[in-house]
């Protein structure tokens, strides 16, 4: 028998320990659990609502920093606005707050307890990754009284506190996972652990790459320190291999890929002509006059050369050519046989469960949280704001090739056509790098420009919170982010600016805390386009 409380609520979710998994039907409490169970049996949970979280409320984000937009005109989403009296993106917030909650407290306590030291380290950067992801999603969210027994109501913590507990809990979960007394070497961690299958030494990496995104989100303020960004991502993930994903079997809808065709979420999203602009040779920022008419393909025999990753992300239209959607606009703008097909590169919003994997959209895909390009772009853009061009130019090359190298896996190996995906990938590869104006050989050449676009192209599908904050932090300056538009129109609430954050979810907070809402502003139609404190100088 199934004891899960799986409310809505958050005031409900404070107060219970819950899954929504089977293997944690521990309870004979139809109330709620009356034990606490191994730490194992909590993690693969845990690690999976925080991916989902991420991925549900993807379609929303996705639309605020295009990498997506809808296939109708006016949506909402697509222009910066919401939908009023509705949970859609609060999936987030039910994540860390219901879904990981109490369940996550009850892990560590019982890892504490037991002397599993790594596995508390995986805990407390569970809690510290949910807060910098909540924080920077919303805002001003429910921190220190988050799980205090007995409360009805709860105020909200300012950013710069949420902040330093993202940091205190990361340098904790250092000194956790540091530690080799205990029963360490027998903590059963890689029996729960989704993510690193139980490599601490990963865990480590993943730590110092989370205190990097802390500190580097702070470039406006005057305390900003590139060095220390840079001094966390040299001792964070040091190749492809250390990237942290979360697994996914995909044989059945509860234990597939949100992304993946069985789910049949993404259905109606098709890719922005921003991320087009960037993989196929017109964006300004990354064009090289040198390689027009250089590709392989005699389809684009007098394109400029395309990016090689540009078929293994993105979808053709029927006519073969590669075109996105505007914000707002939809796939109207385009005659039939030039509207741009689904995710999963097929021309109907009716798809089979078992539509072949693309990309991060398949079935049974791991979903990335962080990377190793992802942290190498981190360190190139500190180190150009430092004035070290030398080390920026270093990591951004580093970053670029890391990508590409992450791209080209998925790259489908098919000789017997004509147009075989992955031979052509190793041609234009050569050719991408080949290229100075793309990757530069002096630091000269580079640009903030360069640094922030590939990093755009990295994190596209996946890292939407650090694209988010990235365009923030740049208050969506088309001078950084060339090509770059905000919607026209804006959604109308928004009184003429751009989203800056989300707002609560509704059925906790706006149904059941409006007076800690209400001191923060969280009542006022526009309360989503308020600027972030860490955007701020």
């Amino acid at each position: 028998m199934r004891k899960i409380l799986c409310a809505s609520l958050l005031t409900a979710g404070l107060f219970a320990t819950t899954s929504c998994d089977n293997y944690l039907d521990v309870n004979t409490n139809p109330n709620g659990p009356d034990q606490v169970v191994a730490p194992q049996y909590y993690l693969p949970a845990i690690q999976s609502e925080l991916a989902l979280g991420i991925q549900f409320d993807s379609r929303y984000l996705g639309k605020y920093v295009q990498n997506w937009n809808h296939i109708s005109a006016n949506d909402p989403w697509d222009q910066h606005g919401y939908i009023a009296n509705s949970d859609a993106a609060g999936q987030l917030w039910r994540a860390i707050y219901y879904s990981m909650g109490a369940n996550l407290t009850d892990m560590i306590t019982r890892a504490e307890q037991e002397e599993k030291w790594d596995f508390a380290g995986v805990g407390y950067l569970m809690r510290a990754f949910g807060w910098q992801t909540l924080t920077d999603y919303h805002g001003e969210v429910i921190v220190s009284q988050a799980f205090e027994p007995g409360r009805t109501s709860f105020d909200y913590d300012t950013q710069d506190k949420i902040y330093e507990e993202v940091r205190r809990l990361t340098l904790l979960a250092i000194q956790n996972l540091e530690r080799t007394d205990g029963k360490v070497a027998n903590s059963q961690l890689n029996q729960g652990d989704l993510i690193y299958g139980g490599d601490r030494t990963k865990w480590l990496k993943f730590a110092y790459g989370l205190l990097a995104i802390n500190e580097h989100h702070l470039s406006n303020k005057s305390t900003y320190n590139p060095d220390k960004v840079i001094e966390y991502v040299n001792k964070s993930l040091a190749s492809n291999s250390d990237d942290a994903s979360v697994r996914f079997e995909g044989a059945v809808s509860n234990d597939t890929n949100f992304f993946g065709p069985r789910r049949g979420n993404m259905n109606s999203f098709r890719q922005s002509k921003f991320i087009v602009s960037l993989l196929d040779g017109t964006n300004p920022a990354l064009q090289d006059e040198e390689l027009i008419g250089k590709d392989p393909l005699t389809l684009f025999a007098e394109q400029h050369l395309k990016d090689p990753r540009l078929p293994v992300m993105l979808a053709t239209a029927p006519d073969g050519q590669y075109r996105g959607v505007t914000p707002g606009v939809g796939v109207s703008e385009y005659e039939a046989t030039k509207r741009p097909k689904n995710l999963w590169n097929t021309p109907t919003d009716v798809v089979a469960a078992t539509t072949p994997n693309k990309y991060l959209f398949g079935n049974n895909e791991r979903f990335p949280i962080m990377t190793y390009a992802q942290m190498q772009f981190i360190k190139a853009e500190a180190a150009f704001i430092k004035g070290d061009k030398a080390m920026a130019l270093e990591a951004y090359t580093k970053g670029v090739k890391a990508h590409l190298d992450f791209v080209q896996k998925y790259a489908v190996n098919d000789a017997a056509t004509p147009e075989d995906e992955a031979a052509v990938y190793t041609q234009r590869r050569a050719l991408y790098e080949a290229s100075e104006d793309l990757i530069p050989v002096s630091a000269e050449g580079l640009t903030l420009q360069k640094i922030m676009l590939q990093k755009y192209i990295a994190q596209w599908g996946w890292g939407f919170l650090e694209t988010w904050s990235d365009l923030r932090r740049y208050h969506y300056s088309s001078d950084v982010f060339t090509g770059f538009q905000l919607p026209n129109p804006l959604y109308g609430l928004n009184q003429g600016k751009p989203a800056y954050r989300f707002r609560p979810r509704y059925n906790s907070e706006y149904m059941w805390n409006v007076s800690a809402l209400e001191k923060v502003g969280g009542l006022n139609p526009d309360y989503h386009t308020y600027e972030m404190w860490f955007s701020k100088q």
